[in-house]
């Protein structure tokens, strides 16, 4: 398991799991056979052809890291590219899964120390002090 969490600490895991995962969520919502696909032409084919693409970048940012910003700049251009050929990105759950981990795998900076837990949940803060009721002003010399 710490083999697991080492290797996965040195590359952009989530983005290139959401780029993976949302490759296939547009490649199972495909609901034309291949036979039909074939028949229709390139049109057809690019409903096939582009979810497979983002898997393949998904899964080439996992395991080539050093290489991401390519490999991301493809996923998001292949993601968005779905929106036309392939219903609507996989009904947009699987266009917003792609371009998510396209920017993720984007941003990942390979250099960077593993973020400690944030305990500010835990902090005390300073207890506040209770303010004193103002009290009535005596009346300076009024009947």
């Amino acid at each position: 398991m710490a083999a697991f969490r080492r290797w996965r600490a040195d590359r952009p895991f989530l983005g290139g799991l959401l780029l993976t995962l949302g490759g296939a969520e547009v490649l199972l919502t495909q609901k034309a056979s291949l036979k039909v696909v074939m028949h229709i032409g390139m049109q057809g084919l690019a409903g096939y052809l582009l979810p497979v693409l983002m898997v393949i970048c998904g899964l080439l940012i996992l395991f080539n890291p050093a290489q991401r910003l390519f490999y991301s700049i493809l996923g998001v251009l292949f993601s968005l590219g779905s929106w036309i050929t392939s219903n609507l990105g996989g009904f947009l759950i699987g266009l917003l899964l792609g371009v998510v981990g396209s920017c993720l795998a984007f941003g990942w900076l390979p250099d960077q120390e593993p973020r400690r837990p944030r305990r500010w949940l835990r902090r005390r803060r300073k207890p506040v002090r209770p303010v004193k009721p103002a009290q009535p002003m005596e009346s300076a010399g009024r009947p």
